[in-house]
């Protein structure tokens, strides 16, 4: 029988420790969807943990632009930016390739961590019987397909051997599974087994993958479509009365990103405070 572990005393772990070093300090983050709602929260996470990020976005540029700037600014007194926007539509391979080149270029070869946030959600809520092939077909494009694409690129270019982590976005709708969401929920039940897959693939090179399945959270995406009454009838189904915000999410996927989740691989986490 092997003997039992050996454990530091407090004072050993506190002197080993390094209160003034970021946890994600010198690492490259990527975040797809990362200009706005729950992309943009992550991304400023990201950066407040000492990671140098890579804004990815499609269509105006503006709310890009204007986050890079506020990153850039308080970090001023660096030698080089601490963030940069790039336009990309995941749903392109040939896109998606640019923007990990994009990310290599602007801050060096390693690329630490992706974090695949872009989502399309159709305000029209049509039932599986009202739904055109388009609609399905552009739910699948950005989110299975630009989730596969992001991942596909993130598996053949993070680091190895620690620090590579790479943080895809479902939905807690997989669990609750709501009238109105069949194409949405079909594409989220995809990148989360899609993920698990992945985790399973990346053995022995120290990357992990993992899925992120928030609840209702305060985004244009979320009330899109919605009257405000069914907006208050969604919080009043969470028990902590509320609808969340992206500032509930981002420090979780922080947590994924960082060397203390380690441990934690192939794995799908709901943050909705409780609404399933």
């Amino acid at each position: 029988m092997s003997s039992p572990p050996q454990y530091a005393d407090v004072s050993s772990l506190l002197a080993a420790a390094d209160v003034h070093q970021p946890p994600l300090d010198g690492r490259v983050a990527i975040v797809t969807g990362g200009a706005g709602g729950i992309g943009a929260a992550v991304t400023a996470h990201l950066a407040s943990l000492g990671a140098r990020v890579v804004v990815g976005y499609i269509g105006d540029s503006a709310p890009a632009d204007q986050l890079v700037a506020s990153l850039n600014a308080a970090a001023a007194g660096r030698s080089a930016p601490r963030a940069v926007a790039v336009c990309a539509d995941v749903s392109d391979p040939v896109q998606v390739e640019r923007l990990f080149d994009a990310a290599q270029a602007a801050f060096g070869r390693d690329l630490h961590i992706v974090v695949a946030a872009a989502g399309f959600q159709d305000a029209a809520y049509p039932a599986i019987a009202d739904t055109e092939p388009e609609q399905w077909d552009r739910a699948f494009g950005v989110n299975a397909r630009g989730t596969f694409l992001c991942c596909r690129q993130a598996a053949r270019r993070l680091v190895r051997g620690g620090g590579g982590r790479i943080v895809t976005f479902s939905s807690s709708n997989v669990a609750s599974l709501r009238p109105g969401y069949g194409a949405y929920v079909a594409t989220k039940a995809a990148v989360e087994a899609m993920t698990k897959v992945l985790a399973k693939e990346l053995a022995g090179t120290g990357i992990t993958a993992n899925s992120m399945a928030p609840g209702p959270v305060a985004t244009p995406m979320f009330y899109a479509g919605k009257s405000e009454e069914r907006v208050r009838a969604v919080a009043s189904e969470c028990p902590m009365k509320r609808i969340g915000e992206p500032a509930d999410v981002a420090p979780v996927v922080g947590f994924l990103c960082s060397d203390a989740a380690g441990w934690i691989n192939g794995q799908v986490i709901r943050v909705n405070g409780g609404y399933v």
